[in-house]
Parts: structure tokens; C-alpha cells; sequence
């Protein structure tokens, strides 16, 4: 019982970690896309 406890508990600490992670890329791309949307804004005027 003690395994199966420290298991789901591990899997929970797992996905939201993996949560947390995609969340920070997702914003690392966001920013990247702002900044080459005013790259390219610059350019056309």
C-alpha cells in the first residue's frame, strides 16, 4: 500500500512539473513571436 501511495504521489509531482515546463515554453514562444512581429513591423515602416 506504502508503493502504491508513493507512486501516485510521484505521478502527481511528475505532471505537474511537465505542467509547469510546457506552461514556460509556451510563453519562451509567445515572446519570441512578439519580438519577430515587431521585427518585422520596424521593417515595413
Amino acid at each position: 500500500m506504502k508503493y502504491a501511495i508513493m507512486a501516485v504521489i510521484s505521478v502527481f509531482a511528475f505532471a505537474l512539473t511537465a505542467c509547469n515546463t510546457i506552461e514556460g515554453a509556451g510563453r519562451d514562444i509567445e515572446h519570441a513571436g512578439d519580438a519577430i512581429e515587431d521585427s518585422a513591423r520596424d521593417a515595413k515602416n
